[in-house]
C-alpha cells in the first residue's frame, strides 16, 4: 500500500502498438495508462463521429486492448485511458463485447460530462479532473475509461484511489499531477525527443516507457522498467517537466501545480526522485477545448535550382495568383539550396505554396491544376515534389473557459450506477505568475563562438496556436548566465519569426530553466498551421543551433 506504480503505455493516438504488452510483461505494475487525446486528435475524432455517430473513440486502443486485456486481469493491473475521446460510454461497451468474445468478466467504469452543448462547434470538451476516475476505481473498475480529462487526471485518479486523498490535500494531488505530467507523453521522459541522445546507453534506439512510483504524500520516483532502452536522467525528466506548459502556476481542475517548487534527485540508476511539490486551489473554471472545421487546404511545392532563386519564386507567385487569385495564398521559400555544388538536390530551394478557402472546389483541383500546368511555361528547370491532388478540410482549435459547477461531471461504475461528482468547493482566482525583467546583464569577461545547445537543452511543443519552448543549463554552472542572457529580446534575435509575436518569459530556478511561451506562433492551431514545423516540435533544436558568444568559463 506504500508505493502505487504507474506505468503509461501510451502517449498520443498512433504512440507504439507494443508497448501495453511491453509494460505488462516487463514488470511490476499496479496501473496501466494511456493517453490519447492531443488537441488534434480532438479533431480526427470528430470527423469520424461525422460519418458514423457509433465511433468517435480510438479505435486502436480497442485492438491493443484485444491482447493484454487477459492479462492485466490475471495480474490485477488496473488499465485507465482517455481514448474514451468523444464517446467514452461507446467505448466502455466495445470493451465489455470484447470481455465476452475472450470469456473474460471484466469491470468497466466511465467518465463522462465533458461534452459542451456548442452548436457552432464540431467538438467542445472540459477539461476534466480526477475524482470521477477515482470514483470508478473504488467501486472495483478494472478499466477506466475517460473523454476529456487533463492528461495528468489518468494518474492522479489512481492515486486519489490508493492513498484515500480528498480535495483538500493540495500539495499531495500537485505532486501527482507532477508525475502524471511526466508519464502522459510516453518515452519522452526515458530519452525520446531527447537533446542529448546520443549520450543515452542505447543512442536513443528505442526508449522504454516509463513508470511513476507514486507515494502517499504526492512525491514519486520516475523510472522504467529494467532492460528497456533510453534512460531516466535528471535531465530527461526535466525536458518532459518543461514540455508543453507556462508559467509556473499549471492550472488544473482539482489543484495549481506550482512548478517552482519541483525538486528532482537522481536517486540511483534510471530512478529520479520528484519531491518539495506544492498546490494551491484550483480555478473556479475548467479550460474547454473547442474544434471548428476552418475550411478546405491545399499545398503544392516547386524545386528551384541553381541561380535566381529569388526571382524565380517571384515569377512564380505572380502566376499563381493571376492564376486563383490572392485570398488565401501562402508562399514560404526555405534557401535549402548551396552554392557551385554538383548535386541537384544541394543546389535546390524549395517553395511551398499553400491555398486556404472555404471553397472546396477553389482550394481543390483548381489550385493543383494551375501549380502543374506551369511546367512547361515558368522558370527554366521548373519541377514539382507534389502531384496535383484535392483539397482536405482543416480544423481550428481555440481555447475558452467554463464554471466548473456549470459541468456534469458524472462517474458511470461497473454496476451502470451514475455518480455524481461535485466540483471544487474551495477555489481560488488566478493571478498569473510575471516574468522577471532582465536588464543590463553585464557580458562575460571572454566568450568563444559555438552552438547555444553546447550548454543548453530544450524541449518545445504546441499548445493550441501558441508554442511553449523550455530552454535548461546542463549544470549549476552555467545557470546563471542562461537566466541573465537568454531575454525575450534575446529569442527575438535567435528566432526572428517571435519578433513581432507577444512572448511571455518565465524562471524555474529549481530546474535551472527558462521558458517561454510564443503567442500565436501556431495561428489557428496545429490542423490549420503551415509551418514546416506546425506543432513547433523542432523549435528547441533550432534555437540551440544557433551559433552564439558562449562564455569561455563555462566549459560544455
Amino acid at each position: 500500500m506504500s508505493v502505487l506504480r504507474i506505468g503509461n503505455a501510451s502517449g498520443f493516438y498512433g504512440d507504439r502498438f507494443a508497448a501495453w504488452r511491453e509494460m505488462l510483461d516487463g514488470g511490476e505494475l499496479d496501473v496501466l495508462t494511456g493517453d490519447y487525446l492531443a488537441e488534434l486528435t480532438m479533431l480526427i475524432l470528430g470527423r469520424d463521429r461525422m460519418r458514423d455517430p457509433s465511433l468517435g473513440y480510438a479505435k486502436t486502443f480497442l485492438r491493443q486492448a484485444e491482447g493484454v486485456l487477459g492479462t492485466a486481469l490475471e495480474r490485477g493491473v488496473t488499465l485507465v485511458t482517455n481514448a474514451g475521446g468523444l464517446n467514452p460510454a461507446g467505448l466502455a461497451d466495445a470493451i465489455r463485447s470484447l470481455g465476452d468474445r475472450l470469456g473474460l468478466q471484466v469491470r468497466v467504469g466511465y467518465v463522462e460530462g465533458d461534452a459542451i452543448q456548442r452548436p457552432d462547434a464540431l467538438t467542445a470538451n472540459a477539461y476534466l479532473g480526477a475524482f470521477g476516475i477515482a470514483a470508478c476505481l473504488d467501486a472495483g473498475a478494472d478499466v477506466v475509461v475517460t473523454g476529456r480529462v487533463t492528461d495528468a487526471s489518468l494518474a492522479v485518479g489512481p492515486a486519489i484511489a490508493r492513498f484515500g486523498w480528498t480535495r483538500d490535500d493540495l500539495d499531495a494531488l500537485a505532486g501527482a499531477t507532477v508525475a502524471g505530467h511526466l508519464i502522459e507523453c510516453g518515452a519522452q521522459v526515458t530519452g525520446g525527443n531527447f537533446s542529448f541522445f546520443t549520450e543515452l546507453p542505447d543512442g536513443g534506439h528505442r526508449p522504454g516507457f516509463p513508470i511513476a512510483e507514486l507515494h502517499a504524500d504526492g512525491s514519486s520516483v520516475l523510472t522504467k522498467h529494467a532492460g528497456t532502452g533510453g534512460a531516466v536522467t535528471v535531465e530527461t525528466v526535466t525536458a518532459q517537466l518543461l514540455y508543453e506548459v507556462g508559467g509556473p502556476d499549471y492550472l488544473g481542475p482539482d489543484v495549481v501545480t506550482r512548478l517552482d517548487t519541483v525538486r528532482l534527485e537522481q536517486e540511483g540508476p534510471d530512478r529520479v526522485r520528484v519531491s518539495g511539490v506544492r498546490g494551491t486551489p484550483p480555478p473556479d473554471t475548467l479550460k474547454v477545448g473547442v474544434n471548428n472545421l476552418g475550411g478546405f487546404r491545399n499545398s503544392m511545392t516547386f524545386v528551384l535550382c541553381g541561380l535566381d532563386i529569388p526571382a524565380k519564386a517571384a515569377l512564380v507567385r505572380g502566376q499563381i495568383e493571376e492564376s486563383v487569385g490572392t485570398e488565401g495564398l501562402e508562399f514560404t521559400l526555405a534557401r535549402t539550396d548551396h552554392p557551385d555544388t554538383g548535386d541537384t538536390e544541394a543546389a535546390s530551394a524549395l517553395l511551398h505554396v499553400h491555398l486556404r478557402d472555404g471553397d472546396k472546389s477553389r482550394a481543390g483541383r483548381a489550385f493543383s491544376a494551375a501549380a502543374v500546368e506551369l511546367a512547361l511555361a515558368s522558370y527554366p528547370g521548373c519541377t514539382l515534389t507534389t502531384l496535383p491532388g484535392d483539397a482536405t478540410p482543416y480544423g481550428v482549435f481555440t481555447a475558452d473557459a467554463i464554471a466548473q459547477d456549470a459541468v456534469e461531471h458524472v462517474a458511470v461504475l461497473p454496476s451502470g450506477e451514475r455518480v455524481p461528482i461535485p466540483p471544487p468547493t474551495v477555489t481560488a482566482t488566478q493571478a498569473g505568475s510575471p516574468a522577471r525583467a532582465v536588464d543590463g546583464v553585464p557580458a562575460p569577461a571572454a566568450t568563444r563562438r559555438g552552438p547555444l545547445g553546447e550548454l543548453v537543452g530544450a524541449r518545445s511543443g504546441d499548445k493550441g496556436g501558441d508554442a511553449n519552448l523550455g530552454v535548461w543549463a546542463r549544470t549549476d554552472a552555467t545557470w546563471p548566465w542562461l537566466r541573465d542572457w537568454l531575454t525575450v529580446e534575446r529569442l527575438a534575435e535567435l528566432l526572428p519569426e517571435t519578433a513581432a509575436l507577444t512572448v511571455e518569459r518565465y524562471e524555474l530556478p529549481n530546474l535551472r530553466a527558462v521558458n517561454f511561451v510564443i503567442r500565436g506562433l501556431l495561428g489557428q492551431g496545429v490542423a490549420a498551421s503551415t509551418r514546416f514545423d506546425p506543432q513547433a516540435k523542432a523549435l528547441g533544436e533550432l534555437l540551440r543551433s544557433r551559433v552564439v558568444d558562449l562564455p569561455t568559463e563555462v566549459p560544455a
